[in-house]
């Protein structure tokens, strides 16, 4: 690795010792911050004492020119914010080139989704277990898939409804979520007879619940269902649906929810009511993963994506 010289490599390696002897930092750790700073140095072809607002942006620039991941570009980024806000309150520069530069945006990770086949899938095949043997276990999945596909919710919030949540002539739920905020989520007709069909065989083979406060009751120590049963049960409807199983969880049925209403033309912010966020840009991953997919769909499906002769 190049070496600093003159007045950069003891402002460096000032700097450095501050970071070593005022906040322990690990001589790994240091090390890594030289060759941060180098790199800088090299790229930008300036002095600390000239470096400007403008070499970090062309650097930055230069970054992703070259392929580095976003989350590489921040990781140097704070390495020059650290090292030039050292300069600048030491009284070593007039000013920090750093001050006004935003953090390079890490790509949005976006939620793989069940299709609207595949939920399919997963409800006939509870709905025949259910037809097939009107047993509480059966009952209680054909309700959990349907409420949880029907209404979006997070699974803690399924889980810790309390009995008198539910009524079968209302055609909603009062779901408390995050910070004890609650909120009127709709609940579809088919949902609704699930789960009073999975109530009706609960009271008649499971009278030992009849007192419990829960929605779904169990033995274990919270009184009701855990949500690592909840999973189990979701991987064996999925491996009897055809569905590779770490595609089904809880949670991306809620992702189906949110992502298939959309696509059906519901509003964003009716979407969001309805997840309970509080934020809409959380919602709008969904709007991401719709464009995502049809850009697939045409550059897979469309007979013109595929013609050598188009340009």
């Amino acid at each position: 690795m190049a070496r600093a010289k003159g007045e950069d490599r003891y402002l460096l390696e000032q700097f450095l010792e501050a970071l070593s002897s005022e906040r322990g930092v690990a001589q790994n750790t240091l090390l890594a911050y030289e060759r941060d700073l180098m790199d800088f140095f090299q790229r930008c072809g300036c002095q600390s004492a000239t470096a400007s607002t403008e070499d970090v942006r062309a650097y930055l620039d230069d970054l992703f020119r070259s392929n580095l991941s976003a989350s590489t570009a921040s990781r140097r980024l704070s390495t020059l914010r650290q090292y030039f806000l050292f300069l600048f309150r030491e009284g070593l520069k007039p000013d920090n080139p750093t001050a006004n530069i935003d953090s390079p945006r890490k790509a949005d990770h976006l939620p793989s989704i069940l299709s609207e086949e595949d939920v399919t899938r997963l409800l006939d095949v509870a709905q025949k277990r259910y037809e097939a043997k009107n047993t509480v276990g059966n009952a209680r999945l054909l309700a959990l898939i349907e409420t949880l596909y029907a209404t979006g919710m997070r699974i803690s919030e399924l889980l810790s409804l309390p009995r008198h949540a539910f009524s079968p002539d209302r055609p909603f739920l009062f779901v408390k979520g995050k910070g004890g905020v609650e909120r009127m989520v709709p609940l579809g007709e088919q949902a609704r007879y699930a789960l009073t069909g999975y109530l009706e065989t609960l009271k008649r083979d499971k009278p030992e619940y009849r007192q419990s406060r829960w929605l779904f009751p169990s033995r274990g120590a919270q009184g009701h269902l855990s949500r690592m049963r909840v999973q189990q049960l979701l991987k064996d409807l999925a491996i009897e649906a055809g569905i590779a199983p770490e595609k089904l969880s809880a949670h991306k049925l809620r992702h189906a929810f949110a992502t298939h209403l959309l696509a059906h033309g519901a509003d964003l912010r009716v979407v969001q009511k309805m997840l309970g966020h509080a934020d809409i840009s959380t919602t709008q991953i969904y709007t991401h993963v719709l464009e995502e997919r049809l850009r697939k769909l045409v550059s897979e499906k469309h007979p013109l994506a595929k013609d050598p002769t188009l340009k």
